[in-house]
């Protein structure tokens, strides 16, 4: 039996759980905000994500849901004020006591968003003016030699401070880093990172394994192991998952197809096809990670049609619809190693490097949350309430071999930490690229489908 091994070119990530003690601007405006979806009553929750939810976040499931709503409905009010105040809109999150805050830039920003219910809190500096002053940074590190760009874990947005805080690795070369004159206000971090039925078939958040040539190549070595993400339909009715770029074998490589397989642990030659990758990004202009996957009528047939991600115990939860990443909101995620595990968003926008099994640097860009993340959990569902919130990139914890271990051996860093791709950039980004051809159109499943 070729053994299993986990694909190498994970996020570095070691560093995010430091964000967890700043709050940090939201990256809003990737979509056009909608009406707040349905969720799911807290009764119709599984019980192993009850536990999870009072284990990690020790909150009951009505409190939850109700702070995921809050979430939401807060993303909505600062796109908007943000979008005709933008010289006044300073970051907003939800506060460790579940208040929703608005910061702002000036005392009559301050009476607008105090009038709408809204915490206030006054910063010097504008959101704009410290994205803008992020992106220079990451302009200038990616001029860098690897050797000293490597060192460098994450820069994030540090609203609260006016300031952008760069993590960079306990070495020697990040000693010796030279940060920009131009850039004003870095700080530098140093650092080592009873409900729903039970089902018996594929879906989000299971274990899948694919390879860049068939796995009858005697050749073969090892299989890559990721988890299914969320489950989708394009225009043309086209069934697909949406897992991690970084999952697909063959990224950068022609036309980067490669099988997915439901693993036979017994026989992995003879491991049953459910589909092939058809796209796959990792980095480049739009920062994700995140692959397409083209479902065949096998996993279709099987259940891969539904909206449902699981859990612990074969456990499984609905989707209803989509979010966006708000600092502070509760979120769980799933994932074929660690099961159900939740935590709070700690950083709206995170941007870290990426090295690849070639050694090439990529920049990704996404949001951070406190949830225990293993190795093999790539792909997987992140969701806030029941909505569809990312897709897992990356862990510090990825070499942990459980999260109770994680937990005790990352809480001198800041615990354990993950970063998640926005599944509303992702959708958005896929229609765009589609080429009114597959994907085209792509929506979750957020509905039970017939039969």
């Amino acid at each position: 039996m070729r053994k299993l091994v986990a694909r190498s070119a994970a996020v570095k990530a070691a560093a995010v759980g430091c964000a967890a003690t700043v709050f940090l601007a939201p990256f809003l405006g990737v979509t056009t905000a909608s009406a707040t979806p349905t969720q799911l009553p807290a009764e119709n929750l599984p019980a192993e994500l009850v536990q999870a939810i009072s284990r990690d976040l020790k909150m009951t499931p009505a409190e939850y849901l109700e702070r995921s709503a809050r979430a939401q409905q807060l993303s909505e009010y600062a796109r908007d004020f943000r979008s005709e105040r933008p010289d006044s809109y300073a970051g907003a999150w939800i506060g460790t006591d579940g208040k929703p805050f608005v910061a702002v830039t000036s005392l009559d920003a301050a009476k607008i968003a105090s009038a709408a219910g809204y915490q206030t809190r006054l910063a010097p500096v504008s959101a704009n003016a410290l994205e803008n002053s992020l992106m220079q940074l990451n302009q200038w590190i990616n001029t860098l030699p690897r050797e000293l760009s490597s060192t460098i874990n994450s820069v994030a947005v540090d609203f609260l401070n006016s300031q952008l805080v760069l993590t960079v690795a306990n070495t020697p070369a990040g000693h010796v880093l030279n940060l920009p004159t131009l850039i004003a206000n870095v700080k530098v971090i140093l650092s080592p990172g009873s409900g729903g039925p039970i089902e018996r078939r594929p879906m989000g958040g299971d274990t899948y394994i694919s390879a860049p040539t068939s796995l009858h190549n005697a050749e073969l070595r090892s299989v890559d192991v990721c988890s299914f993400g969320f489950n989708g339909v394009d225009a043309a009715g086209t069934a697909l998952n949406i897992s991690a770029g970084h999952c697909d074998p063959n990224l950068g490589k022609g036309d980067q197809q490669a099988g997915v397989y439901l693993p036979n642990v017994k026989d992995i030659p003879n491991s049953p096809e459910v589909g092939t990758f058809v796209r796959a990004k990792l980095g480049g202009p739009t920062a994700l990670d995140y692959s397409v996957i083209k479902l065949n009528e096998r996993a279709v047939k099987a259940g891969m049609d539904q909206p449902s991600v699981r859990g612990s115990n074969g456990t499984t939860l609905t989707i209803t619809g989509t979010a966006d990443p708000v600092t502070g909101a509760p979120v769980c995620k799933s994932g074929q190693s660690s099961t159900f595990t939740c935590g709070f968003v700690v950083a709206d926008r995170v941007e870290t490097q990426l090295f690849t099994a070639e050694g090439v640097s990529k920049t990704v860009r996404g949001f951070a949350s406190s949830a225990c993340t293993l190795g093999g959990d790539s792909g997987g569902a992140i969701f806030t309430g029941t909505l569809a919130l990312g897709i897992t990139s990356g862990s510090n914890a990825a070499d942990a071999p459980n999260c109770n271990d994680a937990n005790v051996g990352l809480a001198q860093y800041g615990g354990t930490a993950s970063l998640g791709i926005p599944i509303r950039a992702i959708l958005a980004d896929i229609d765009e690229s589609s080429g009114g051809g597959l994907g085209s159109g792509v929506e979750l499943r957020t509905k039970q489908a017939a039969g």
